[in-house]
């Protein structure tokens, strides 16, 4: 055993004191003994060339834990709101009155709950580091938040939320103070739950993507529960639909071919009671409405015309993240997370390789190649098996008729292939320069049994693992991984919580929920969940190389019941933004009687869900 202040360089072993570590995975390193500290003595020569440059280490003040109405930022910095739930995006949209909200203002303002944030430059004006344009995901809607009458159930709420649900693309400026929406612009859009899509490959016009409305399983109405997600090389927005189950309510006729199918993706769940309103959304009525949600849809933010897409090839299930990185043979790599407790983390290989001169000749990539699914063993591998019909338990006689079954059963076949039950897997974030990537394990309080990726039994804080593909080769078929830092307070023993040993009071977290590395290479963390320890959901710098590998420092506070997502850096490092989500909610938090009135607090204004940018006041990097 070596201390938890001694790590090894690339590929990131970490033996801890046995005493205040699982004994699962004391078991694993046990077996590893010698033959372990060889394998990474030849890991770390391997991958001299990816950590030969060491990332620049953190530089600011670390702010403080604590639990109050509005967001911090370290000394020296500034933080501003850029755009706000229900701010127009076009001339003609009203302004937002949160007493006398409908479905058509709403579609022509900003949405709900902003996720995923992701910046592309605007066409023609690449070089122009004070202009982009914003894509975001808006996950759900807080109807107790949203509507003064929210115990008052009406068509008129149904509609409204579903125009809240989806994702707003915005132009957005700094004039250099501030960034603020370019209204109006050619580029804003907002895609709702109603916006028309097109079903793109192995799924596209099977029969159990036919509905009454559209009988050839080719086109689909709007995209719901829109959480992380991701930026292609060339340009294009991901956008992962996530707790889609809950957007359905009803029951299926005894026998139905689709009971099992939707029982494992937990429908209908009935969070919302749209199927009173809205035909599809009820299960009695449209059965196969649900096999429709699940999937990435792909969008173009350059166009506002252009017809987005569900690619059925990167499976169905509940997405958390889509985040792409380009493979040495040219292949684009997607990570995505399936955001339930013992759900599966898988990636994504496209059959040919990018196109980095002709962003037209990318248009249908993601139609073509192969998904897998992770297995982490107990000696540090990782084991990617593809979900393609016809191998393995993947057969006709198990119900898999074709790819069609497979990528709309992808969590089915995952049972079936024997990959890893993880503790809740969100988003999945890639870092090039060290040819690794970050699962961000939220928690799983109904953890029985644990395995070697997820030690803890009744694993409430959550965890990291740093997966190291070979070589960098994010392609490839058999990586490494090893646990970066397992959440909580390390000062209490019994909760198996480990950070470096330099780790301070106020650089803890738990629940890991989103991850960024910046233009330095650097990781950092939101969480969804940390007010369970007292203090506020944030952002964290976390050190992943050399002797610091393990430090976390905390950098930014959310207002009390918000969780932060999204968080991304414009290419130059000098900006920062974050989605600040669902602030103000908590145990009985009403419209009337939200936790806090962020941004606006004003008493006749409810909490609003908003993206934040951050800067330093000198002008250097964020984060030093």
């Amino acid at each position: 055993m070596i201390d938890d202040s001694e790590f090894v360089p690339c590929n990131g072993r970490q033996d801890l004191e046995a005493s205040t570590f699982s004994a699962v995975v004391d078991r694993r390193l046990t077996r590893r003994g010698f033959v372990s500290m060889v394998a990474a003595t030849a890991a770390v020569s391997a991958c001299a060339s990816l950590s030969s440059a060491r990332s620049r280490p953190f530089d600011f003040v670390e702010i403080s834990r604590g639990l109050d109405e509005t967001i911090h930022v370290p000394v020296g910095y500034d933080a501003h709101t850029v755009i706000k739930w229900g701010d127009p995006l076009f001339t003609d949209a009203p302004a937002f009155d949160p007493l006398g909200q409908t479905a058509a203002a709403q579609v022509r303002q900003f949405g709900y709950n902003n996720d995923f944030l992701g910046t592309v430059p605007v066409p023609g004006d690449e070089k122009n580091i004070n202009r982009a344009i914003l894509c975001v995901n808006h996950e759900y809607t807080s109807t107790p938040l949203m509507f003064p009458d929210a115990d008052q159930l009406s068509a008129e709420h149904t509609l409204t939320e579903m125009a809240a649900h989806g994702g707003s693309i915005v132009e957005i400026e700094f004039d250099g103070s501030i960034w603020q929406p370019v209204v109006p612009s050619l580029y804003n859009r907002r895609i709702t739950a109603e916006t028309a899509m097109e079903i793109t490959g192995p799924a596209a016009g099977h029969a159990r993507m036919a509905t009454s409305t559209n009988p050839d399983g080719r086109v689909v109405a709007g995209t719901l529960n829109n959480c992380a997600g991701g930026i292609t090389p060339w340009g294009s927005f991901l956008m992962a639909e996530e707790n889609v189950n809950g957007n359905f309510m009803g029951s299926l006729p005894e026998g139905h071919r689709e009971a099992e199918n939707h029982e494992r993706m937990g429908v209908p769940a009935g969070w919302y009671q749209w199927g009173q309103f809205v035909d599809r959304f009820d299960v009695s009525k449209e059965p196969n409405e649900p096999n429709r949600f699940g999937w990435i849809v792909e969008v173009d933010p350059t166009d506002p015309t252009s017809t987005p897409k569900k690619r059925t090839a990167l499976g169905r299930f509940k997405h958390e993240g889509s985040e792409t990185v380009i493979a040495p043979d040219g292949r684009l790599v997607i990570y995505m997370g399936d955001d339930q407790q013992f759900e599966y983390v898988y990636k994504f290989v496209t059959r040919d390789p990018v196109d980095q001169r002709r962003a037209d000749a990318n248009a249908d990539l993601l139609d073509h190649g192969t998904l897998y699914v992770a297995r982490f063993d107990e000696d540090g591998t990782v084991a990617w098996l593809p979900l393609v019909h016809g191998t393995g338990p993947l057969t006709p006689a198990n119900g898999f008729g074709s790819q069609a079954d497979v990528v709309i059963e992808a969590r089915r076949a995952a049972d079936l292939l024997g990959a890893t039950p993880m503790d809740r897997p969100e988003d999945v974030q890639p870092s090039e320069r060290h040819g690794t990537a970050y699962v961000m394990l939220t928690n799983n309080s109904g953890r029985e049994e644990a395995n070697a990726a997820n030690p803890r039994l009744n694993n409430a804080y959550g965890h990291v693992v740093e997966i190291t593909e070979p070589g960098g080769d994010f392609a490839a078929t058999t990586s490494r991984w090893d646990l970066l830092v397992q959440g909580g307070d390390p000062a209490k023993p019994e909760l198996g919580a480990q950070f470096s040993n330099v780790t301070s009071t106020d650089g803890w977290f738990s629940c890991p929920d989103n991850g960024a590395v910046d233009p330095n290479g650097r990781l950092w963390v939101s969480t969804d969940g940390n007010q369970r320890t007292g203090s506020a959901d944030g952002l964290w710098a976390v050190e992943t190389e050399g002797e610091g590998r393990g430090t976390s420092r905390a950098f930014f506070r959310a207002p009390i019941g918000a969780e932060v997502c999204g968080p991304v850096f414009s290419a130059d490092g000098l900006n920062l933004f974050i989605a600040v989500q669902h602030p103000g909610d908590g145990r009985g938090a009403t419209f009337s009687n939200p936790t806090t009135r962020w941004p606006d607090f004003q008493e006749t204004m409810p909490p609003r869900p908003s993206v934040i940018a951050i800067r330093r006041r000198d002008g250097g990097p964020v984060g030093g």
